[in-house]
């Protein structure tokens, strides 16, 4: 499919109402290294706390106020921490419907684009990996799950708690690790020691420092194509409480952002998601902010090919 096709066939998915990101500064798919999608669902939640189909309005508008001045009638950026957004070309495609989803995902990565999808529930990374496994012709993916739960049930699927069975045939998981993980269930940690998937908590972090974790990472991934899954609940609710299921002990958001921008700047990145914002539980917007500046420094460190 042309990228003229791609556009034509997908512009009417995009909400003309939805709010776009500024950073976004190309106009067409063509023109684009990354595309960034909303997709505001939350149909395969079973969390108490509803409201995570609220999570990619959430992100766009905490980016766009708290990342830019205005004075004088002009819109300024504030800079990455290191890296550089001039030579990105970033579109915001808007909001999706989830039934849409593999099929624009396929067609992004066959076209060299790295989508990134805001949720909606962590459901829609099956979805995902799904598209890209057909897209780079069944070559399977190096997943970097950053959660607090590893979402490896079993006997249940189909849901945002399946998401690693339900996309087991997509994954390497020879180079691929949960991280952050600290609320799993006995039935998720056999299945995880069943198909040798690696698993780092904050303690470990905390055991050997984060440069170790991110040497770790980068030697199993390096010469594979990675995926970066951010489940916001990989982080502590103290810090970043709009989540849907928060879990004590979890990561620090400066930690998790460096850990981002390494793998970023160092691994081959085919795409990424960030996914579980619950805005209605997000005191002073502290997890939506958190959110938007994940995804700024994700995508200043990112290596465009």
């Amino acid at each position: 499919m042309t990228l003229v096709n791609i556009t034509l066939k997908w512009i009417s998915c995009s909400s003309e109402n939805v709010v776009k990101l500024l950073h976004s500064n190309v106009t067409s798919i063509s023109n684009a290294d990354i595309v960034i999608l909303g997709v505001p669902d939350e149909s395969r939640s079973h969390a108490k706390r509803k409201g995570a189909s609220k999570g990619p309005d959430s992100l766009r508008l905490a980016s766009n106020y708290y990342e830019f001045f205005e004075r004088d009638g002009n819109i300024i950026p504030i800079c990455p921490m290191s890296g550089t957004l001039e030579n990105k070309s970033i579109l915001d495609f808007g909001n999706v419907a989830r039934d849409d989803l593999y099929r624009l995902i396929f067609d992004l990565v066959s076209a060299k684009k790295v989508p990134i999808t805001i949720g909606g529930d962590h459901s829609i990374t099956t979805l995902i990996l799904n598209g890209i496994y057909d897209a780079l012709e069944s070559d399977k993916i190096a997943l970097l799950y950053f959660d607090a739960h590893p979402d490896f049930v079993s006997s249940t699927r189909n849901y945002y708690g399946s998401v690693i069975t339900d996309s087991s045939e997509f994954i390497n998981f020879t180079k691929s690790m949960l991280i952050g993980t600290r609320a799993a269930e006995l039935e998720e940690l056999e299945n995880a020691s069943k198909k040798k998937l690696e698993i780092i908590t904050p303690l470990n972090i905390i055991e050997v420092g984060v440069n170790a974790i991110i040497k770790k990472i980068i030697s199993k991934c390096r010469t594979s194509k990675v995926y970066l899954s951010i489940d916001l609940d990989c982080m502590d609710p103290g810090v970043a409480p709009g989540v849907s299921v928060p879990a004590p002990g979890g990561l620090f958001p400066l930690d998790l952002i460096y850990m981002i921008k390494k793998i970023s700047e160092n691994l081959q990145v085919v795409g990424m998601d960030i996914v579980e914002l619950c805005p209605d539980y997000d005191f002073n917007q502290n997890t939506a902010n958190h959110a938007s500046r994940i995804l700024m420094e994700m995508i200043s460190s990112l290596k465009i090919r």
